[in-house]
């Protein structure tokens, strides 16, 4: 069996609903993720799919103990981080890194790109490792001077990428971020996420609602809807014999080219 560097057991995570909260006493908990189970092999790329409001955010945001579980276990490499105190976590933060979905926001807009890259590691920005970084993205080295306003999208979403790998992280969550990007800076990406992943053996889960973008990059896929997960096979799998109604309907609103073509 492959080395597994995540455990996820009946994982929940449920918040209030505020939508139903009584003028008197608590609101009523709302469930967003039911009871969910799976391992994630060390060295591989993930894929989390889903239609908006099934978890998929949720359920990345509480593996990196963004989100505090409500019930259930969380393994990271045979360490139980469940439940893990915010001082106990910050030792492990370096291991366990995020890209998120908009660069922009994500990104101090005061703080120089080598700045930005830098603060993780507790250097300045003409520290060796921010050159190395950026290089490894395809970008620069003389970007580290400059500005978030000052890169294209495609460009910004490299950064984010670079502060991640800097740290020398085991794994990595990508949450959609290759959704707020055009087609050529989306392929631009996925591609260097497929380098990096070989060149620093990283562990990737990489979140999306488009699955010809999961199927380009993963070698594994969960399907989420209303916080449970409906299918867990290989991608190549997964596209020619799905197995649950829920995965055929967003296999079937993938757009192609030719309409008389089948997955």
């Amino acid at each position: 069996m492959a080395d597994t560097i995540f455990q996820v057991s009946d994982l929940r995570v449920d918040v209030p609903d505020m939508t139903r909260k009584p003028l008197f006493g608590a609101a009523p908990r709302l469930e967003i993720l039911k009871g969910v189970s799976f391992d994630i092999a060390r060295g591989t790329v993930l894929g989390i799919v889903g239609g908006s409001g099934s978890g998929k955010t949720t359920l990345g945001r509480t593996l990196v103990r963004l989100v505090e579980p409500s019930a259930g276990r969380l393994l990271f490499d045979g360490q139980d981080i469940t439940h893990l105190s915010d001082a106990d976590m910050r030792a492990l933060r370096p291991r366990i890194q995020m890209i998120f979905q908009d660069p922009m926001s994500s990104l101090n807009p005061r703080l120089t790109v080598g700045r930005t890259i830098a603060a993780p590691l507790g250097a300045g920005a003409g520290d060796p490792r921010v050159k190395a970084a950026l290089e490894q993205v395809g970008l620069p080295a003389a970007f580290a001077r400059r500005y978030p306003h000052e890169l294209s999208g495609g460009q910004r979403q490299r950064v984010g990428i670079a502060r991640a790998i800097a740290m020398r992280p085991d794994f990595i969550l990508a949450d959609e971020i290759v959704s707020g990007l055009d087609v050529s800076s989306q392929a631009q990406v996925l591609m260097l996420l497929e380098q990096l992943v070989v060149e620093l053996g990283l562990t990737l889960v990489f979140i999306s609602h488009d699955l010809s973008v999961i199927r380009r990059l993963c070698s594994r896929v969960i399907v989420l809807r209303s916080g449970e997960i409906v299918e867990d096979a290989a991608t190549a799998d997964l596209f020619e014999r799905p197995q649950h109604a829920y995965t055929r309907e967003l296999l079937d609103a993938i757009p192609i080219p030719d309409p008389s073509v089948r997955w």
